[in-house]
């Protein structure tokens, strides 16, 4: 049996995406290494992993920490930086694999999952989240002198590698949670027994944000598709394919979500392996290359349609991200459902406050939820197609810097509370009824950070969720979508939705905890995603 590598899960331990540049001056940054010297030695003998030769399980323990608040909302900056380029996106195991070899992964607290991949000759080896939000290989580089995250993780050493190849080429890869720039170079990568011969890959000489200062990983390796790799890197997976190392070109993911469990799940490369599923998989074909998107329907709170994705949303399966994102309505009634407790949105309420009667009259008129935000003035659309929002024209003498994004908040705002509206007045309720109910989902928005905080005592009467797919209902238990924050007397409980409104239409992302519950099939050779129980 081929070599397993152990997949850890691990979190960002506060707000990660708050991007500090780390413009330290030279001599406060020398200071901060030198007084860092003992804690990088301990680190590095604490991250750095042996690659074991092929034919023997060798598996590395599981290190667990409480996780915090802070660390969910660092997903509310990757669902924004996802969101934001899919608008403007162009374009071995003791068990026996159906024609794949596995990766085995840990769970970091129902978190984040990574494991271990070599590079170069001999391998030097990384942890590394396997991430289908983006495309690029990078690990650190020992050149990486500057920037202190270097200081506390493995780094690749050119000089080493029997096998290195030296490119030279700058490149830049920004992700929700920070953003890594560097040279590539190419080598040897080794997955599992595989081995990927010219491997492009970065090695970072400068790392910012937080994420990578604390984060339980090195590096990243992406498995999206090639549309969306940076400065037009090929992907490890399409050379995994291009060398013929894999039987079929399908990959999947099953992750499991009991933190006790010795083993946290497995990434198996060219097929599936039946032990991780029940019955049959629900296929929907990708309906843009580059992230691996799909098509979805209607979403239900306890069986009752949200209205918003009835006649079709987009959606994302990003095994980078352990929350779910939605459209900020969506979301708002989830909350609403649950008894979260956010931040209120006084936007909203002046929206229902002002024009809360106009909008039940339109609505009565049988208007489109555009045309009635059109119509009382919230939204317009400009030479290009876009909604804007005149409503809000003054703030261009206020100095606010982004201007489009107030604009369309307006919009989203106006268009999400005539969906509310139309679910009500299809439920025969009061204009008085409307729109208290309208207030009182105001009440329920995400928090401008996105982390919306629930009665842990709760959770048994929470209702169920339901992703429509492929014209069947992936159901969502409360027990499933709440995460459980601290131990003890401090312990919270967390909603695992957050919100997410995008130029482009209604989206949902889709990460571990959807995929959790649903074993996941990436085939790459259909163009198609899968989804069934996971066992």
């Amino acid at each position: 049996p081929p070599c397993i590598y152990i997949l850890h899960s691990g979190k960002h331990p506060m707000d990660a995406h708050r991007l500090s540049d780390w413009r330290l001056h030279s001599s406060r940054l020398h200071i901060i290494m030198a007084n860092s010297v003992l804690l990088f030695l301990a680190v590095v003998f604490c991250f750095a992993a042996v690659a074991f030769p092929a034919g023997e399980l060798r598996r590395i323990s599981l290190k667990k920490r409480p996780i915090d608040a802070d660390d969910l909302r660092t997903a509310k900056f990757r669902f924004t930086r996802l969101g934001d380029r899919i608008s403007g996106f162009q374009g071995p195991s003791p068990r026996s694999a159906e024609g794949g070899d596995y990766i085995e992964l840990k769970n970091y607290l129902d978190a984040q999952y990574y494991g271990v991949i070599g590079i170069g000759t001999p391998p030097q080896t990384f942890t590394v989240v396997f991430d289908t939000g983006s495309s690029n290989l990078w690990v650190p580089s020992s050149k990486c002198y500057f920037s202190l995250p270097c200081y506390f993780h493995a780094k690749y050493k050119a000089s080493k590698s029997n096998t290195h190849q030296e490119n030279g080429e700058t490149c830049s890869i920004v992700y929700g949670s920070g953003a890594v720039s560097g040279v590539l170079s190419a080598d040897v990568v080794t997955l599992g027994d595989l081995k990927v011969t010219d491997q492009v890959f970065m090695e970072a000489r400068r790392e910012l944000g937080l994420a990578f200062l604390f984060s339980k990983f090195d590096g990243i390796l992406g498995l999206g598709f090639k549309e969306i790799s940076v400065d037009d890197v090929t992907p490890v997976w399409y050379n995994i394919l291009d060398q013929g190392l894999v039987t079929e070109p399908v990959f999947s993911f099953w992750l499991n979500r009991k933190a006790d469990d010795e083993t946290g799940g497995e990434l198996v490369l060219g097929g599936t392996d039946p032990n991780h599923f029940k019955g049959e998989h629900t296929f929907v074909p990708i309906t843009r290359k580059g992230y691996w998107q799909f098509e979805m329907g209607d979403f239900l709170i306890n069986g009752s349609t949200t209205g918003l994705c009835s006649g079709h949303c987009a959606a994302v399966v990003d095994s980078g991200t352990s929350l779910i994102a939605g459209p900020m309505g969506v979301i708002a009634e989830v909350n609403q459902a649950i008894g979260a407790s956010g931040v209120v949105s006084q936007e909203c309420k002046t929206v229902v406050s002002e024009y809360g009667d106009l909008i039940i009259e339109l609505l009565m008129q049988q208007l489109s939820p555009e045309k009635v935000c059109s119509q009382i003035g919230l939204c317009s659309f400009n030479s290009e197609g876009h909604k804007v929002s005149p409503h809000i024209a003054s703030v261009l003498d206020s100095g606010i810097e982004d201007v489009a994004s107030v604009r369309d908040s307006w919009c989203s705002i106006c268009e999400m509370t005539v969906i509310w509206a139309r679910n009500q007045l299809f439920s025969s309720k009061t204009r008085e009824q409307i729109k208290s109910y309208l207030n009182n989902l105001c009440e329920h928005l995400p928090s401008p950070n996105g982390e919306s905080a629930v009665d842990c005592n709760q959770i048994p009467t929470m209702p169920d969720v339901s992703f429509t797919i492929g014209e069947k209902q992936f159901n969502l238990t409360s027990e499933q979508y709440v995460l459980k924050v601290g131990e003890g007397i401090q312990a919270q409980c967390i909603s695992g939705f957050m919100g997410l409104d995008v130029p482009s239409g209604p989206l949902w992302i889709l990460g571990d905890i959807f995929m959790g519950v649903y074993h996941t099939v990436f085939d790459f050779g259909n163009t198609r995603v899968g989804f069934a129980k996971a066992a």
